[in-house]
């Protein structure tokens, strides 16, 4: 029982390493002649069932092995079914925004492109930025989770599996790029999920409950914080999903509307179940009685020391496969929103791939020294939660006087806000200016979390208002002092309707909406900041 010899799971874990790099760089030699649009993004390309297993694969990361049986200990099945669904139903607004952005922007591949062509240069670049940093955070938590499952399964040293898995991706995904990370992930999509199955049978058949643990442990029962977290998760992970580009990409890589639709429906209901799955292990390490009263995070690992070695070593495969997949979709992403966003896709494709090198040096070192996963999560969802909100305005074509300036004043006023809440909750600010940073954590017994998420929203929202009403203000005083026309609230004009043959790569083509995206004769042109 428990871990496999230190030589097994060297071999397990180097192994699979070799598998995947060997098949990425076979992929990356058959695309060596790929230009530099392909090697950033692969628009209209992919039917229903690769971008089904690319969303499997980009939606999981290995820290779903902490956080969902941490929340299972916690909150019970009530906390475990809404994380759930929290993590898998929000992938469904891709197929349904998805369309949207893509008319509105069809000679992009991300959000921030949109974002750009309806808000102007400065709000593109903010949400650029927003993205990188949530990306990277995600990257860290990536890598300090890896480190973490490594040495609770295999006690091993971690650093050198991090090193590898960092080196494997890092040359793939330089040489191929994005359709190499979306080749590769097919395989670890489709690996995952049989991998789970046996995994679930697995500890099924070799778990031994104590039925009467069930009763007394409370998990079956509802709570206060399984009630909260039916508004704080939906709300932080369905923000912070636009931050994601791997998402867009794979959105705008769909072939048409329909093959994504029926992609991220596949995608939805296996991610939802994967993670019922891992989550349950929570339950079954409190049932079998080996939870300790501090263990919630560990609780599959304390799970798995009871269980024969052949276990843990399917896990350990399961392991690397869902952190490779994760970890080299962020780095494909990375590179294309930076080149895209920064560069405008000017840099020649070896400066792309240095980009894909350089990049890995900071996320190592920030990894080894990262405190915890999940409070890395919450960071970045906080952010969303106060930013999101008066950006999607700017989808809806009557909120044509919705401008860039108040999307950055809405976001800053957003994570204001919830300094502001923090100070009235706790009494003074320093409490007020830690709940920003979330340091008492997610899961807590009061109303603090619930009020900070619901304060970046809605806060948001006010500091937009005032945000328009005093640039509206402004610009009138200045129309009547220069004696012109008051046009911040006109109607723009029609945009000339132009065929996307140029992003659809052999797809159908379709027409531009009547939109105020800013598309003439194929030149993109910033929209109206201010």
């Amino acid at each position: 029982m428990g871990a496999p010899s230190f030589q097994a799971s060297n071999a397990i874990i180097y192994l699979t390493y070799g598998a995947f790099l060997s098949f990425g760089l076979y992929i990356s030699w058959r695309l060596r002649h790929q230009t530099k649009d392909e090697f950033l993004s692969s628009n209209r390309t992919q039917k229903a069932i690769p971008l089904a297993l690319n969303f499997i694969a980009a939606a999981l990361g290995s820290a779903i092995l902490f956080t969902y049986p941490e929340i299972s200990t916690i909150a019970g099945v009530q906390g475990l079914v809404v994380y759930a669904l929290s993590s898998s139903l929000p992938l469904m607004v891709f197929a349904l925004l998805g369309p949207i952005i893509r008319r509105k922007a069809p000679n992009g591949f991300l959000l921030t492109e949109w974002t750009r062509q309806r808000y102007g240069v400065p709000t593109g670049i903010w949400l650029s930025i927003l993205t990188l940093i949530t990306m990277f955070l995600y990257m860290v938590a990536e890598l300090s989770a890896l480190q973490q499952i490594v040495s609770s399964l295999t006690g091993l040293n971690a650093l050198p599996v991090v090193i590898v898995q960092c080196a494997v991706t890092t040359i793939y995904t330089s040489l191929g790029g994005f359709r190499v990370s979306f080749r590769t992930d097919n395989i670890q999509g489709a690996m995952v999920v049989g991998l789970i199955i046996l995994g679930v049978i697995a500890v099924g058949v070799e778990t031994k409950i104590d039925r009467s643990l069930i009763e007394s442990s409370g998990l079956l029962d509802a709570s206060l914080l399984g009630w909260q977290l039916v508004y704080i998760l939906p709300v932080a992970i369905l923000t912070n999903d636009f931050f994601l580009s791997g998402f867009w990409m794979r959105t705008f890589a769909s072939r048409n509307d329909r093959d994504l639709l029926i992609g991220v429906s596949i995608a939805t209901v296996t991610v939802c179940c994967i993670l019922v799955f891992v989550g349950s292990s929570g339950l079954l390490a409190a049932w079998s009685g080996v939870l300790s009263p501090d263990g919630g995070s560990i609780a599959l690992f304390l799970l798995l020391e009871q269980l024969p070695n052949w276990v843990v070593g399917i896990v350990l495969v399961m392991v690397v496969t869902l952190s490779t997949a994760s970890f080299d979709s962020f780095q494909s992403s990375m590179v294309s929103t930076a080149s895209n966003d920064f560069f405008r896709n000017r840099l020649g494709i070896w400066w792309v791939r240095a980009g894909v090198v350089l990049l890995i040096f900071p996320v190592v070192v920030v990894a080894l020294k990262s405190p915890s996963v999940l409070r890395i999560f919450l960071i970045s969802d906080l952010v969303s939660a106060a930013t999101i909100p008066v950006l999607v305005i700017g989808l809806n074509d009557h909120c044509y006087w919705w401008r860039g300036f108040e999307v950055i004043v809405g976001g800053l006023g957003g994570i204001l806000s919830v300094f502001i809440f923090g100070t009235i909750y706790y009494g003074n600010a320093r409490d007020g200016g830690n709940l920003i940073l979330l340091e008492n954590g997610l899961y807590g017994e009061d109303w603090s979390v619930f009020g900070a998420f619901l304060a970046a929203p809605l806060g948001g929202l006010v500091f937009g208002f005032l945000g328009m009403g005093s640039r509206l203000a402004l610009l009138f005083a200045q129309s009547k002092i220069q004696h012109r026309h008051f046009d911040a609230l006109d109607r723009p004009p029609r945009p000339a309707r132009v065929s996307q043959h140029s992003s659809t790569r052999g797809g159908p083509e379709e027409d531009d909406d009547n939109s105020p995206s800013n598309v003439e004769r194929g030149k993109v042109v910033a929209g109206k900041f201010f």
